[in-house]
Order: structure tokens, then sequence, then C-alpha cells
């Protein structure tokens, strides 16, 4: 976890996405970092400070002179954590910070912090467009505060545009970018995730099990180390990780298209996606009506993506990673598509088990190496696999 035992400090403001705040103490705390929570006055209209202590175990602070240690807080929590996180900010807090304004404890911390800054600010859109906020918030990322960009949607006020306190999942996702290790910074990386469908008519097609959470877990993770990473992804239910770019394909011919074309630009590139091996020779130009009792379908292979990378494997990428999903025989199946097809390392795991592979948050997987080695790996959440996966990756790059 990048986040483990990091000290983040949340200052929640007086907007209605204050309730969303409430989610991302959650979800810090299950990640192992420790959270302490200050508030405005005005923020109180809206969640009371309970919420937050119950959730954080830690005190909230909303007023100057609830201090009670020798050491004042206002001091302490700006100095002595790893980041200070504004969420949401509203226009006058934004207001405060850029001219220097301590009229309050929160105000106050942010004036006193000498750790990294990551506002997010959260307001009606026209309140987000005018042009005083957006000066106001130039200027604050001139001195180094780390801005994350509003959501675009429906607003509490009933007006639609950009405005949004951005998901809470994504805030995390921002912190771990923020807080993660950066020592893959300078690295491309170029992931593949998700099933691919080949059409068969306008409503049918043939697809696989494949959620894309494994590739995800590894895109973001790779970001979150500093990595400059690109997302080739087939159909998927999963939100774009941040920071991250994303392509969106379906078929094997588009996934095949979108990776050659940019892996060799690539320093590692790691095919997690579960490309269908069989197409349709011939797609139906209208609905196949069911009339007959049985249908036949004739079949064709579809590209060998991987394999085609291991072949034309020049200087890049440096590294070039596959994944076997296998019902049995795991590892002599997985040793083969690893000499076949040129490899650096394959990920094996066993998808006919209900703790592993598809659908799932947890994976259990075995590391093959060109050298011969395997290691064993645990069960562990995909997170904590990508997690591993990346160390190893290090490792064959020498760094």
């Amino acid at each position: 976890m990048l986040i483990k035992d990091k000290k983040i400090v949340l200052g929640v403001t007086g907007g209605i996405a204050a309730y969303k705040a409430v989610e991302l103490v959650r979800l810090l705390v299950l990640e192992g970092a420790e959270v302490q929570v200050g508030m405005t006055a005005h923020a109180m209209e809206f969640v009371a400070p309970l919420t937050f202590e119950a959730l954080s175990g830690h005190k909230v602070i909303c007023h100057m002179f609830e201090q009670h240690h020798v050491v004042m807080e206002h001091i302490e929590w700006a100095q002595g954590s790893d980041l200070v996180v504004i969420a949401p900010a509203t226009a006058n807090f934004i207001g405060k910070m850029t001219h220097g304004i301590a009229d309050d404890f929160l105000s106050t911390l942010v004036l006193a912090a000498t750790v990294p800054i990551l506002l997010c600010p959260a307001m009606n859109n026209k309140m987000y467009e005018n042009v005083a906020v957006q000066e106001n918030l130039e200027i604050l990322r001139k001195r180094g505060i780390h801005i994350m960009e509003p959501a675009q949607g429906s607003l509490a006020c009933r007006s639609e545009g950009r405005g949004r306190l951005p998901e809470p999942v994504d805030i995390l996702e921002q912190i771990r970018i923020l807080l993660g290790p950066n020592d893959m910074q300078g690295l491309k990386f170029l992931v593949s995730a998700g099933p691919t469908a080949e059409p068969i008519d306008p409503v049918r097609y043939i697809t696989n099990r494949s959620s894309g959470k494994m590739g995800y877990a590894l895109a973001r993770m790779a970001r979150a180390r500093g990595a400059e990473v690109v997302l080739v992804s087939g159909p998927t239910s999963l939100p774009p990780p941040v920071g991250v770019e994303v392509i969106g394909v379906r078929t094997a011919e588009e996934m095949k298209a979108a990776v050659l074309g940019r892996a060799k630009a690539c320093d590692v590139v790691i095919m997690a996606a579960a490309v269908v091996d069989y197409r349709p020779k011939r797609y139906e130009e209208h609905k196949i009506k069911k009339e007959d009792e049985s249908l036949r379908l004739d079949l064709e292979k579809t590209p060998d993506i991987l394999k085609e990378l291991g072949k034309s494997r020049g200087e890049t990428p440096r590294v070039l990673v596959g994944f076997a999903a296998e019902t049995q025989d795991l590892l002599n199946h997985a040793q083969q598509k690893l000499q076949e097809k040129n490899l650096d390392m394959i990920v094996a795991n066993d998808v006919s088990r209900t703790d592993a592979g598809f659908d799932v948050d947890t994976n259990l997987v075995k590391l093959l190496y060109r050298d011969g080695v395997i290691e064993d790996l645990p069960l562990m959440s995909k997170d904590e696999v990508a997690g591993w996966i990346l160390d190893r990756i290090k490792g064959l790059l020498g760094l």
C-alpha cells in the first residue's frame, strides 16, 4: 500500500460536498493512513465532527482555541504530516489561501504548512468559472499547490457544469500519486486490460469474463509510482485511472493497432488483457433469427498481439510481460507461453478458483522468469499483486 502509515491532514470547508469527505476518510483509513481532520465552522453545518472522529479515530479540531497541547496542533499538523488535503475547497477558502488570510484553525494550518498541499475545489459552476476564482487558483498553482480539477456534471444547485468535487476514489488516486515513491519517474508504460468483443451480428458478440481489474490496478499503481502510463482497454465498467491516458478498444484488431502503434515508444509493455482467441469468420449485417434447431458459427483465430510484440522486439520495450490465465496444468502452459512469445516475465493464475482471476478483487499468481525462476505469491489484493509485479519489473530494468 503506497500510503500505509502516512500522516494525512484532511481539511473540510463549508460546501455541500463535505459529505463526500466522509467517504474519503474511510478510504484513507482502509489504506492504512493516519488521518486527522480539521473543519471550518461552516463545514460543521453540513457534517458533524463526530462522524469524522468515529472514522479516523482522532479528535477533530474546528476552532482555533480548541487546541490543548503545548505544541499547537495547527503547527504540529501542518509540519508533522506527509500531506494536507483540502476537500472540498470552497471559493471563500481558496481566496483565503491566495491572500494569506489566517482567521481560523484550518486557514492558519494551511499558512503554516511545510508539506505538499492538495486542493480539491467544489462549488457552483459559475462560481468556479468566475475570473477571481480562476486567478486565485492560478496563483496557488504557481506557488506549488497541487490542484485537482473539479468534475463535470449535475450540481447540488441543480445546475450542470464543472464544479463537482471529484469522487473520493479519484482523490485517493491523486493522493497515491503525490505520496508514491516516484521510483518509476521517467519510464513509459503500456498496459492492456479487459476483454475484447468480437461481433457476430449487430446484437451478439463473443467475449470472455475478464473484468479488467488486474490491468487497471497495474496502470494505476505504475502511475502512482511516477511512470507515464497508456492503458489500452477493452470494454469494462471500471472508471479510468487518474492521470492515465486511456485508449478504448473493442475488438482484437483494434487492440492490436493501439498496442503495436504505441509499444515501440514504451520502456515496459504489460499485456494483461484477455484477448478473445477466435472470432466469427463472417459478420452478419442483420440480426440472426432464431429459426433452426441449431446454429453453426465458423470461427477464425484473432491476431496474437503478444507474440507479435515478442517477435518484433528491438531495444524497446525493454521489458515485456504477459499473463497466462489457465484452468489446468498452469505451470507448463505458462512456461510454454513465456518461451514462445519471447517474454521477460509471465504472470500465471488459475482462473478456475473463486478467490482469484476474473470478477474478484484478489488474485493468487505465480511469476515466471526467462531464466527459469518461479516465484509463488500468496493470495492478496490486485493492487498488492500489481505492486509486486512492478517491483520485479524494476529489477529487470536494473533499477
